[in-house]
């Protein structure tokens, strides 16, 4: 494959940039995965799959300027306040910068950045005020891009980090405001719309969510798949902001506001393939509920 069609995949080895590799491997284009260690099981797992597996760090702008050169493309994601280890809000505004930078000064044809559903109506608030920021510095930039806002993913429901095994759904948001979610997957599907339909794209800022359901209805459809009765409860905002402040101000906000405000239905007709959280646990979610119990 000529090296005009390679992409970029920031975050590689991590949800979102997994997703949008192994979408883009699919589609035939070539992934070049940056990750920090090169060895392991996710990036040999790549590797398998068809991927440029190369080395690089996003505090490292050597690496990334030797990752993207003659690159078509680039996926550009990462960590923020509320990932599995928090990163401080100038470290994430500054590499999200600095990805977009190099990507400028090495000819990419277009980037396309992950922010977050409500970026633009949640600047105060720490968990979406630094997406925003790398928002604006994308838009400033003379680059060809993308700007994809997903929604809460899926897959949180059956991370062991969210305590199902404990026989309850229990999260800090109102329970009778709908929730949006997007499958890791369907991510993929719209990086590789963006990279495939550019005229389209470019560009465009789009929000992605697959569905809206009251957290009641979430804990419904994870107690059908275990097979057990699984109640929703609602955990007070004073006792998550003891441990993750940065959470609890996020959840605060999307209870105000009533969620993050996708138009599910215009997604929709942008990609009538957008998995449903029924879809989704039929398809891979019950089998990851069953493990944790």
């Amino acid at each position: 494959m000529a090296i005009s069609d390679v992409i970029v995949v920031i975050g590689a080895t991590g949800n979102q940039g997994g997703a949008v590799a192994a979408r883009l491997l699919s589609q035939g284009w070539g992934v070049r995965a940056v990750t920090r260690d090169t060895a392991s099981v996710a990036a040999q797992r790549l590797a398998r799959a068809g991927a440029e597996v190369v080395p690089g760090h996003l505090d490292d702008p050597a690496s990334l300027e030797r990752a993207f050169v003659g690159a078509h493309g680039v996926f550009s994601v990462q960590q923020g306040a509320l990932g599995a280890a928090a990163v401080p809000y100038d470290d994430e505004v500054r590499r999200g910068r600095s990805v977009a930078d190099i990507a400028v000064s090495s000819g990419v044809r277009h980037l396309v950045y992950a922010s977050v559903a409500g970026a633009d109506r949640a600047r105060h608030v720490r968990a979406f005020g630094s997406k925003w920021e790398i928002e604006e510095h994308v838009r400033r930039s003379d680059i060809p891009a993308t700007i994809l806002r997903p929604v809460s993913f899926m897959e949180n429901y059956v991370d062991p980090a969210f305590g199902v095994q404990t026989g309850r759904l229990a999260t800090p948001f109102v329970a009778d405001v709908p929730e949006q979610l997007i499958a890791l997957a369907d991510i993929g599907v719209f990086a590789g719309l963006a990279f495939a339909g550019a005229d389209q794209y470019v560009g465009r800022t789009v929000t992605i969510a697959g569905d809206e359901l009251r957290p009641p209805d979430i804990a419904a459809i994870l107690s059908q798949a275990a097979g057990r009765h699984i109640p929703y409860v609602q955990v007070p905002l004073e006792d998550v902001r003891r441990f993750n402040p940065a959470l609890a101000e996020a959840a605060d906000f999307l209870n105000q506001q009533g969620g993050y405000g996708a138009d599910v239905a215009s997604i929709r007709t942008l990609y009538p393939g957008l998995m449903s959280f029924a879809d989704w646990m039929a398809d891979e979610g019950a089998a990851r509920v069953a493990k944790l119990f």
